[in-house]
């Protein structure tokens, strides 16, 4: 099976709205922010939207980009769908907390029959990008990708997988995976869980056969000897890392996990714009330019109505791959 999802490539148009966004001035609404900045992280502790959250709350502090005290407050559940729920009817009209998000909310909307969906937000900026990686508890008997993968072919029901939220890109990576060994996918045996602390713990525990995340979020696992890679989702090797990519073990399969911030329904363009303007310091800042380094995440900057379409599409293609692999119907 070949499925590529590479959500970091850009058509020509949409490039073009991206250059015209972070260029054009943006027009500071009343000296914005004029009071405690909130982040909303929509999981629990542990995970990606918690590890942005809580870097953009350092960069925008200690390089003072803003004079106010920025909070982090983590909403998690159903692939991020509670925090948007409690966001977007809550927070209606607050121009002073914002909400992390990405690909994984994109997905478990669809999943979990969200009543409330993106288009209620306003579109702020992409962020970063980051590959996923399926790990092992560090004493497993499987040492590599193809040795699971041929034992799930045999018994798929033997085999428990444990990732984030059901729906989102680490979900979707299970079912592209399945397709490619010939599993249906109504014989994944997948556990969501809401947080990245409760995922390393299952598989740590083993109480999971297999799990996967992002590469940054379990880096740390593998450094204590608690956790073993087996591949990573990107098309090839990451600078400094040994683990094997998918496409190496022979299964053509490629996938990014996205992350982005938006803001609440009833924000006026101003007020957009200048929250836009900080975000585009922040990504310009030194301590930020330097974390992405050290996490490997990849610069996927994108703003404004350029970064809503962006969503839009990205909509459909959840869509689709969560139909064709089985998990929606």
């Amino acid at each position: 099976m070949k499925f590529h999802y590479k959500p970091i490539l850009m058509t020509a148009v949409t490039a073009a709205m991206a250059i015209t966004a972070c260029a054009a001035p943006a027009p500071q609404a009343a000296n914005y922010p004029s009071k405690n900045l909130t982040i909303l992280a929509p999981a629990n502790p542990g995970g990606g939207w918690d590890q942005t959250s809580r870097l953009m709350q350092k960069t925008l502090s200690e390089e003072k980009i803003v004079s106010v005290p920025v909070e982090v407050v983590n909403k998690g559940g159903a692939a991020g769908t509670i925090g948007l729920a409690e966001f977007v009817t809550k927070n209606k009209g607050d121009t002073h907390t914002i909400m992390t998000m990405g690909g994984v909310m994109v997905g478990g909307i669809h999943l979990n029959k969200s009543p409330v969906n993106l288009k209620e937000t306003v579109p702020l900026a992409r962020l970063t990008g980051e590959y996923s990686v399926i790990a092992v508890p560090a004493n497993s008997k499987f040492t590599t990708l193809k040795e699971l993968m041929d034992a799930y072919k045999a018994d798929p029901k033997s085999v428990v997988w444990g990732g984030g939220s059901a729906g989102g890109t680490d979900h979707v990576l299970i079912g592209l995976l399945s397709k490619a060994v010939g599993v249906s996918g109504d014989k994944i045996n997948y556990v969501g869980y809401a947080g990245g602390g409760e995922a390393i713990a299952a598989v740590i525990g083993g109480q999971v056969t297999a799990g996967v995340s992002g590469f940054t979020e379990w880096s740390e696992q593998v450094k204590a000897g608690k956790m073993r890679f087996l591949a990573i989702s990107s098309e090839k090797k990451l600078p400094g890392d040994s683990t094997p990519t998918i496409k190496e073990a022979g299964y053509d399969v490629t996938i990014s996990n996205w992350r982005g911030v938006v803001a609440a329904p009833g924000t006026d363009a101003a007020t957009q714009k200048a929250m836009i303007d900080m975000l585009s310091k922040m990504r310009e800042s030194k301590s930020w330019k330097e974390a992405l380094v050290k996490n490997n995440w990849d610069d996927l900057f994108l703003t404004g109505e350029a970064y809503g379409k962006f969503i839009e599409s990205e909509d459909k293609v959840f869509k689709d791959v969560l139909t064709t692999i089985g998990v929606l119907k």
